[in-house]
């Protein structure tokens, strides 16, 4: 029962929008039945349906816990955050207020959707594009690819307003904090089978691993042949949240010659070998391969951050910044004090991130 309590907890966060429970930004509104994908025992039934009512009675519980309007952090009467410097990066634990209102003097980005076909999978994917609002295909943007976590898709983040991040990018680059940039959506799970689901195996989490391939040989080439952007890894940049955060990790260490700017909210485990609530991790890498010796290009930027009171990755994220410092990479890792594995934290990395990306030119 214990187990079912805490996978309770997990999917609570995960499959009901965010905030305390951010499906949408890192985790999709899939139903809990993925978790059982491939077990058709009256067991795994059983379990099922114990598990959405503990899911039910646990967001009732965090719902009356934490008040919407503290979780999103936009009431006006909340303390100022101060940034202090880490590894040379301005760092906010929280992200200002002002930075994430919605302004009438600030114009903010729309989405769109598109397909592309995948020569990874062998079919057509779906991708969100946000566009600053002043899109203008005479000039060249840089590219920010930001990642989803596990259950998601390329609505994730965009069908979530809570996250905040058509504001950021916009108040920002009004100010002259960040540059304008395209940001690209990806649907991470890249399984050439449509009907395999995520779930909690080695088999069932592969086609995230091979997010690389599609990202490397399909999707680059579709956003730079249709988009006006800059072609180079100096004016690329890549991020994500939860499973899109170790997936950015392993891209980021594989091909830093893609990337110049690297971010990881929250990243989950599995990039080193490692065991957690719901399974035995293999990992991607060895702890002795996180790292860039041998490697023409170094990140500009490689940040990881994570909560506090993770409730979903908990330490992960701690024990790669740790890693790193054991085999001297140079990194930016700070902690966001009373973050959960939520908007809190998302809005946090992803604010820092950008405001930091792309301040060469």
């Amino acid at each position: 029962m214990k187990k079912i309590l805490i996978m309770s907890l997990i999917l609570g966060v995960m499959l009901t929008g965010c905030g305390k429970q951010e499906s949408t930004s890192g985790e999709s509104s899939a139903e809990p039945t993925q978790v059982e994908s491939g077990s058709e025992s009256s067991e795994a039934t059983e379990q099922k349906e114990s598990l959405e009512a503990d899911q039910i009675e646990e967001t009732q519980t965090t719902q009356e816990a934490v008040p919407e309007s503290k979780e999103d952090g936009d009431t006006a009467e909340e303390a100022e955050p101060q940034p202090e410097v880490i590894g040379g990066m301005e760092i906010w634990e929280e992200c200002p207020v002002k930075i994430t209102m919605n302004r009438a003097d600030v114009a903010y980005g729309m989405v769109q959707h598109e397909t592309y076909f995948s020569t990874t999978t062998g079919g057509e994917r779906g991708v969100n594009i946000l566009l600053p609002a002043d899109y203008d295909a005479s000039k060249e943007y840089p590219t920010l690819y930001l990642l989803h976590g596990i259950f998601g898709n390329e609505h994730s983040f965009t069908s979530d307003s809570s996250n905040k991040i058509p504001q950021i990018l916009g108040n920002l680059a009004a100010d002259g904090l960040a540059k304008e940039m395209i940001v690209v959506f990806p649907h991470m799970y890249a399984s050439a089978d449509p009907a395999q689901q995520p779930g909690f195996t080695d088999e069932s989490m592969a086609p995230y691993d091979n997010f690389i391939n599609d990202l490397v040989n399909d999707l680059i080439p579709y956003i730079e042949s249709n988009y006006s952007v800059q072609k180079d890894r100096a004016h690329r940049a890549i991020a994500g949240f939860s499973m899109g955060g170790r997936e950015t990790l392993f891209i980021g260490l594989q091909r830093p010659d893609l990337f110049a700017y690297v971010g990881a909210i929250a990243p989950a485990p599995g990039l080193t070998p490692g065991k957690d609530w719901a399974m035995e991790h293999p990992g991607q890498i060895a702890e002795e391969q996180v790292t860039f010796d041998g490697k023409e290009y170094l990140p500009e930027i490689l940040m990881l951050c994570c909560g506090t009171n993770d409730s979903v990755v908990g330490q992960f994220p701690k024990s790669y910044h740790t890693i790193m410092e054991t085999n001297g990479v140079e990194h930016v890792w700070y902690e966001i004090t009373g973050a959960d594995h939520d908007n809190k934290a998302i809005k946090s990395g992803f604010h820092n991130f950008v405001r930091a990306i792309f301040q060469e030119d």
